[in-house]
């Protein structure tokens, strides 16, 4: 692809299908995997832990490996095209392993088919990602196109969500039902949505002029400003947002008494996303990327800072901020991809070599860090203030602080990625003079 012209409806659907088979994988692996394996094959909780966690430190080495590697391998076939190709394959054997063990799997199968399932996962997400980041060269295109796949992801969620319910009572078999129905979904549709991807959605051009290694590439990185302040402002709202996902299920039940609405509260939340989509990129076309995202966040905070006051039976006032906070999220999915291709752009232009997978690479790592960062933040703050319903301890003051981590500090941690993103340098005006002189160089 060469040029400023921007993708066809068709290779932007093409290119977006593989993200609803990834949505459906990423549910099941945080939440469902672990007490399947420690409730229905009766490993230990501690063993499961324990197995998890090794498997989460490979997936941390991963991202960064793989992105050196994605940006440095240029074959015939496309860099971005050949390595989320070749990685979707042993992807979906590895989730179809995890999600349908054998008879008599026990901690040794989780640990080396979910190491399998990080690295694989992790070699085709992030080609995958900088495919989209190199696929238009125009502000508003990459918006559209992070759209796009966002939207194909928020619509896996839903998927993942439904099946929940659905699978058990078609087939029968509780968890295992549910994760038998995953396995199908991720085992067969994502390769089968990745050779649709690979043929109808263009390698983009590399518009590279030079050849810098790891240490130059690492250096002209942290020479990034517009990048670092971005990743900056990505990964406190990342914690915002982690956090009341991490305690979203204990919120629900303890807080508001209501455990078995917490199914339509999430399926709520994911289809006011999708909805929220058009809205963020109609403001982004009248004002900016990253004022539009500021606009998302503070609504986000408005919306949120009611949700410490809820009580016992509070359900439709919850149910309001699920929806309101829900149209945010679209653009907390769509906006901030779409600004990263931007500040990638300050790289490329100065020093001469597009390397989208290693900025992939650390974005993918700081979504996990602050994903990490919010249960060790969240889970011994509830103990120590007395909240901790597997040993039976709901004092007062621990659901207190449950209510105020899950709704106060993350409006506190959205007002500063609000700060910090305000005023971001790069809007239409500056992406279009650093395509120009990234043109001009070649």
């Amino acid at each position: 692809m060469t040029g400023r012209r921007d993708l066809s409806l068709l290779a932007l659907a093409a290119y977006a299908l593989p993200a609803i088979p990834f949505a459906v994988l990423t549910l099941p692996l945080y939440i469902v995997v672990p007490a399947y394996y420690a409730e229905d094959l009766g490993l230990p909780l501690a063993v499961v832990g324990q197995a998890l966690l090794a498997v989460r430190v490979v997936d941390a080495l991963a991202d960064p490996a793989v992105g050196l590697l994605a940006d440095r391998w240029r074959p015939a076939f496309g860099r971005r095209r050949l390595w989320f190709a070749g990685a979707a394959v042993p992807t979906a054997i590895a989730a179809w392993m995890i999600f349908s063990p054998p008879d008599g799997a026990g901690a040794l199968h989780l640990l080396f088919w979910g190491s399998a399932l990080s690295i694989a996962w992790t070699a085709a997400l992030v080609p995958y990602s900088a495919w989209g980041a190199e696929l238009s060269t125009t502000y508003a295109g990459r918006s559209r196109i992070a759209a796009w796949r966002e939207t194909a992801a928020l619509v896996g969620t839903l998927v993942a969500l439904s099946l929940q319910a659905i699978a058990p009572a078609v087939a029968g078999g509780g968890q295992s039902a549910v994760l038998g129905s995953y396995a199908i979904l991720v085992g067969i549709g994502l390769p089968i949505l990745t050779l649709v991807a690979v043929a109808l959605t263009p390698e983009p051009e590399d518009r590279s002029r030079a050849r810098l290694n790891i240490g130059e590439g690492l250096r002209a990185m942290r020479a990034n400003a517009a990048f670092l302040r971005l990743l900056a402002a990505f990964f406190v709202n990342g914690l915002a947002n982690g956090l009341p996902a991490t305690l979203f299920l204990f919120f629900v039940a303890e807080r508001l008494g209501a455990k078995d609405l917490a199914g339509p509260f999430l399926v709520a939340y994911f289809a006011a996303g999708i909805a929220g989509v058009p809205l963020w990129l109609a403001l982004a076309r009248r004002t900016s990327k990253h004022r539009a995202w500021c606009w998302a966040m503070l609504l986000a905070c408005a919306v949120f800072l009611f949700a410490p006051f809820l009580g016992p039976g509070d359900v439709a006032a919850f149910g309001a901020i699920c929806v309101l906070s829900g149209l945010g999220v679209g653009a907390d999915l769509v906006l901030p991809p779409a600004i990263q291709a931007d500040a990638i752009d300050v790289d490329t232009a100065t020093s001469g070599d597009q390397r989208s997978g290693l900025y992939l690479a650390a974005w993918g790592l700081a979504t996990k860090l602050a994903l990490a960062a919010a249960v060790g933040i969240a889970f011994p703050v509830l103990a120590l203030a007395g909240f901790d319903p597997a040993a039976g301890e709901r004092s007062p003051a621990g659901l207190e602080t449950l209510a105020w981590l899950y709704g106060g500090l993350p409006v506190a941690l959205k007002l500063l990625a609000v700060a910090l993103m305000w005023r971001f340098p790069l809007d239409e005006a500056s992406q279009n003079e650093l395509a120009r002189k990234i043109a001009a160089a070649r």
